[in-house]
């Protein structure tokens, strides 16, 4: 994994004496996305990783551009990302803290169910989506997560993501 920052063990969870996790967070290029989850263009919804804590959490941002496929029929004349583009990049964010869970190395996380989302203002182009993920529960074959997408310090949506895993 090329990362920008020093790499921890991937799998590892280390605790000061306080108990608080203590690992350096890293930053996912998108060639390391790219291997980490299986969607690509114009599918793939995450352009970058900017801090990542193994088996916590994630933030990846997304870039928003008037070329984005989806602004040709949403809407020409005022372009909005759609909401359900905005859970799907905090799902794929979501995915990124699921596959470096231990065991899960071999997993595709599918949509579950999604609770409590909320849209707060639109993104248009020009937009630098901001995506926080934070793993809530872990388990075998289920994951569930609080999303949350920011432009500018302002909340967008943030929501309850659960994720079925299975075997790829």
């Amino acid at each position: 994994m090329s990362i920008l920052t020093e790499e921890p063990s991937i799998n590892s969870s280390d605790t000061n004496t306080d108990g608080e996790n203590t690992t350096p967070s890293q930053i996912l290029m998108i060639e390391d996305i790219k291997k980490l989850l299986p969607h690509r263009y114009p599918f793939l919804l995450v352009d970058r990783i900017i801090d990542f804590v193994p088996n916590k959490s994630a933030t990846g941002i997304k870039n928003v551009t008037f070329n984005e496929p989806f602004f040709q029929g949403h809407f020409p004349e005022h372009p909005i990302m759609p909401g359900v583009l905005i859970v799907e990049a905090m799902a794929q964010v979501g995915g990124i803290v699921l596959r470096h869970l231990p065991g899960m190395e071999n997993q595709l996380s599918l949509f579950a169910g999604i609770d409590k989302v909320r849209f707060r203002r639109p993104v248009v182009p020009g937009d630098r989506l901001t995506i926080t993920t934070e793993l809530l529960v872990s388990r075998k074959r289920f994951g569930k997560m609080h999303g949350r997408a920011e432009v500018d310090g302002q909340l967008v949506c943030d929501g309850e993501l659960m994720f079925s895993l299975v075997n790829l």
